[in-house]
């Protein structure tokens, strides 16, 4: 008997923020095992996705178009057994009739960046969308307590499941033009305010001598960045804007230490990136970036530029030791794409079973 499990990327734009990163790399690894999976479990795979990207993870699965309707009906001829909402921004509905439901929250960071009003206004939603589903899927343990605290009573289980960091460190690497010569800091995010970005202008503003590189996708904060950073005259910081893959991998291999103070983050993709090229990684402790980064990562304990700076120079010269950089590379090796996908080819399997009801810890 075929079953029929759509995953539903919503009206995604693009694929270079944390978002399209987990779910391209969940959609590769689903694809390259649909054949398996069809065979095996007589599952067929359908990605919900606009039109222009119909085709980008192969013709193993079938593709289904957005509409903007969809917010309020989906009608679809076949009925489906599972539909995956592959993160809680989505707000285009399972098609009508689907048996199961799950959805992916990937953080609550609207406790950290919205108003009380708006902040309840939020959980209000959101408890409201996830009590209508058969599991949902946290991305960490932190988020999980924030799910199971927040938004309580809850009535749907929840099972943590570690998305995957990507090994660059193999791919071929494009010297990226005006980087600095010699070793510098290096912090790749979306640089966004809950970023934290500010902090390291302040790190940069202590620490003249020491080149600190920014990239990230192009946005009106960056412009602000942009304008901060000249009228400071701080001649050591650099931004490189909307870099390729090749790119990146070659900053993050040239790197000396990668700089992460964020203030929210549900998981935190980048400094698992840079830990698998060995470099040092200097991360906040708020939020979800401890569970990240364990012992292998340094954190800062406040963000004033010459704390930051002390912390960035103690960690470098601790992690000059031998076997500091293949420690650190392991501990980006735990979490792997693979193993994040067949945590969720295992829940699927529950949730169509009608087994998800215990909270789940893995």
């Amino acid at each position: 008997m075929t079953r029929h499990i759509g995953l539903s990327f919503g009206r995604i734009e693009h694929w270079h923020d944390g978002v399209g990163e987990y779910t391209r790399q969940l959609a590769l690894a689903l694809a390259e095992r649909a054949p398996t999976l069809l065979r095996e479990q007589g599952w067929r795979l359908h990605y919900h996705l606009p039109r222009q990207w119909h085709g980008l993870f192969g013709d193993a699965v079938n593709y289904l178009d957005t509409h903007t309707l969809q917010r309020f009906v989906h009608l679809r001829a076949k009925r489906f057994d599972l539909w995956h909402t592959l993160h809680q921004h989505i707000r285009l509905r399972a098609p009508c009739g689907t048996r199961y439901q799950l959805e992916t929250v990937l953080d609550l960071n609207f406790l950290h960046s919205k108003s009380p009003a708006k902040a309840e206004h939020y959980r209000r939603r959101l408890r409201r969308r996830v009590n209508r589903r058969d599991a949902v899927v946290a991305i960490s343990h932190y988020v999980a307590g924030d799910i199971e605290r927040e938004l309580a009573p809850l009535a749907t289980p929840v099972q943590v499941i570690h998305i995957g960091a990507t090994d660059l460190s193999e791919m071929p690497r494009e010297p990226v033009r005006g980087a600095p010569a010699v070793p510098f800091l290096l912090h790749v995010s979306r640089m966004a305010p809950s970023k934290n970005v500010a902090a390291l202008i302040a790190l940069a503003a202590a620490w003249p001598d020491k080149p600190l590189v920014l990239t990230g996708p192009r946005s009106p904060y960056t412009d602000s960045l942009r304008e901060e950073v000249d009228a400071r005259g701080l001649s050591n910081v650099s931004m490189h804007l909307d870099v390729s893959d090749a790119q990146k991998a070659w900053l993050f291999a040239h790197c000396e230490g990668f700089v992460f103070p964020s203030f929210a983050e549900g998981f935190g993709l980048p400094p698992l990136e840079a830990m698998h090229f060995g470099k040092s990684v200097f991360l906040s402790r708020l939020t979800s970036l401890p569970e990240v980064g364990g012992a292998a990562a340094h954190y800062f304990d406040s963000f004033d530029g010459p704390s930051m700076r002390a912390t960035v120079e103690a960690g470098l010269v601790g992690d000059a030791l031998p076997g500091c950089a293949e420690a650190i590379a392991a501990h980006a090796r735990g979490f792997s794409w693979q193993r994040c996908v067949q945590a969720h080819i295992a829940l699927y399997l529950r949730v169509l079973q009608g087994a998800a009801a215990p909270t789940e810890r893995s």
